[in-house]
């Protein structure tokens, strides 16, 4: 086959195996994905207002699903059209001949991005593409003995020639395609820089997270002219994070995790894992931890489990938003609003508890609570929640909703509603430390406890104005165990309400001490670690919730030792002493790239 005489309307295109001219077919399936969603839609519009199951589907809504499925199909592979036609004109590879591989640097035409062995010799070869959205075909001619290579340019590729005496031309060669790889990075950075390529887009334009990853992250380098260097890149998987966890990574930061324990709660221990930057905080903890293993352990109860969310709806009068508040708080109607609330959610985890309303002035607060299994569930609770203001539109049509979240949740923030009507879940963590434990692993006495408690956790917050925070430091626990499990660590505004009570008991003799939380997984596999360390991995499928409740007396019962320990330390006056010791660097930080 003669290379040099092939005509471009020859080749096959993909529109040739459609029974109809292309613009008619695309306009047919156009119109058909329209009309069959907007059919589907207000079909299952009208079965959520009705309260019929969504997954009863009449013969019509069959033939509308597989009616959108074809047209989605089809749209899919238009826009693909490209990838289409690489099947239908591919060559056949026994069509080629070594002979005419100098007749391959233009067909139909067009430039084929063709780098031969003699311009690898004089040492100029063609670039690829912009971002590799054409593979790039790389062929070895015209060498002694006649070999040939045809590879597909997507990464580095290794070579094997057939004969000894061609090891140094193509060896040359490899290297050449490694100078072009790299010179394409080159290339996307600068069209980074430029602005030509935005950023965000660089995982679905190069689909490699990593290699997408270091480009902005060397574009970033020349935006600012400040360097990266002490951030490390390599050595994480950037593939597990995309589209759930993080948005544009130029790397990662290292936090060190330290353990706890065994902490002794409710019979069981735990090894507990805490990843923090704080000197003391670890080994404070695990004090706390010995001194209540020593004295027989620690218990807790969960008072409180259900998440949260309160949309914000206005109406035209004060009157009608009173009625809505009497609608919503009535009992009688409280059992069709669950059933719509929980038709977006899993049947084992999600189910709403209670809706509770606020009034200003026209507007209306609706705090929706919802059981969550061991999810921390915002999205299960925001997808009921959007239901049930779906519903109200039918009954209420003159409610306009301003904002799925109107503050009286209220997530990430600190909030007398949280702090009385709890939010997450809610535990109490008590332990009886023995008065020699107290003498001898807490270096105080149980007297001068109690009075420090009172003086500064009790009174000093009473007069700081505090809301919630009747504690010494709850949240660095809090803090450093959601960071090594993988828990929203903003979540902690809210997780870090709690008062702590010591008390003498057993005339005196003895030390309870309580603390009680009001708080609130992930696929990472250092944090899925962490969760294992406690047995906690993943949700509990013979008791749905169970895993995330125990988490949350783990981090009571943590708290708990915490307290206990940093107490102790301010009554025996080793605080400054010891942070000194243990919270200082002797190392020269002015040596560390800036």
């Amino acid at each position: 086959m003669d290379l040099r005489r092939r005509s471009s309307s020859a080749a096959a295109k993909a529109s040739d195996a459609l029974p109809l001219p292309l613009h008619l077919t695309n306009a047919f399936f156009f119109t058909l994905f329209f009309s069959v969603a907007y059919y589907l839609l207000n079909r299952w519009r009208d079965k959520i207002r009705s309260s019929s199951p969504l997954h009863m589907l009449s013969l019509s809504d069959i033939a509308a699903v597989f009616a959108l499925l074809a047209s989605v199909i089809y749209l899919l592979g238009f826009f693909g059209i490209h990838f289409v036609q690489s099947f239908v004109a591919r060559p056949a590879d026994d069509d080629v001949e070594p002979s005419e591989c100098s007749s391959l640097d233009k067909v139909d035409g067009q430039e084929n991005n063709v780098i031969t062995a003699d311009s690898v010799t004089k040492g100029a070869a063609q670039p690829s593409p912009l971002l590799c959205t054409e593979p790039v075909k790389l062929v070895a001619c015209g060498v002694d003995n006649g070999i040939m290579v045809d590879s597909d340019m997507k990464g580095k590729r290794v070579i094997q020639p057939s004969f000894q005496n061609v090891k140094p031309v193509l060896k040359e060669f490899a290297s050449s395609v490694d100078r072009v790889y790299h010179d394409e990075d080159d290339v996307v950075i600068d069209s980074v820089v430029s602005g030509i390529v935005p950023s965000y887009s660089l995982e679905s334009r190069l689909g490699d997270c990593r290699r997408a990853a270091a480009i902005r992250r060397e574009a970033l380098q020349r935006t600012t002219g400040r360097s990266l260097g002490g951030l490390p890149l390599e050595g994480f998987d950037y593939n597990a994070i995309l589209g759930q966890c993080c948005e544009m990574p130029v790397g990662y930061v290292q936090v060190p995790v330290g353990v706890a324990g065994p902490l002794l709660l409710d019979g069981a221990e735990y090894t507990v894992p805490m990843a923090t930057t704080e000197g003391c905080l670890v080994a404070s903890t695990n004090r706390g931890c010995k001194a209540i293993y020593a004295s027989g352990g620690a218990t807790s109860v969960l008072l409180r489990d259900g998440m949260s969310r309160a949309p914000v709806v206005r109406f035209a009068t004060a009157n009608r938003a009173a009625k809505l508040k009497f609608f919503l708080e009535d009992p009688l109607n409280f059992d069709t609003l669950a059933v719509v609330f929980n038709k977006s959610v899993s049947s084992r985890f999600g189910r709403l508890q209670s809706i509770k309303c606020s009034i200003a002035g026209r507007n209306v607060y609706l705090r929706f609570t919802c059981s969550t299994g061991d999810a921390m569930g915002m999205n299960m609770v925001s997808k009921g929640v959007q239901n049930v203001l779906d519903f109200l539109q039918s009954d209420f049509p003159d409610m306009d909703v301003i904002g799925i979240s109107g503050n009286y949740c209220s997530d990430k923030k600190p909030a007398a509603v949280n702090w009385i009507e709890g939010r997450g879940k809610s535990v109490v963590c008590e332990a009886t430390i023995k008065e020699h434990i107290v003498k001898k692993v807490l270096k105080t006495s149980v007297a001068a406890l109690v009075e420090l408690n009172m003086l500064k956790n009790l009174a000093g917050s009473a007069v700081a104005g505090a809301l919630g925070g009747y504690n010494a430091h709850a949240s660095n626990i809090v803090s450093a165990i959601f960071i090594a499990t993988g828990q929203d660590p903003a979540q902690n505004v809210e997780s870090s309400h709690c008062i702590t009570m010591m008390e003498a008991v057993n005339d005196g003799r003895d030390l309870h001490v309580s603390v009680g939380t009001v708080g609130g997984g992930t696929q990472l596999p250092s944090q899925s670690a962490c969760l294992n360390l406690l047995g906690l991995k993943g949700a509990s499928k013979d008791s749905p919730g169970s895993n995330s409740r125990v988490l949350a007396t783990i981090v009571a019962g943590s708290v708990l030792a915490g307290e206990l320990s940093l107490m102790s330390a301010i009554a025996a006056g080793q605080l400054v002493k010891s942070h000194m010791k243990y919270n200082r660097s002797s190392r020269d930080m002015s040596s560390v790239s800036s």
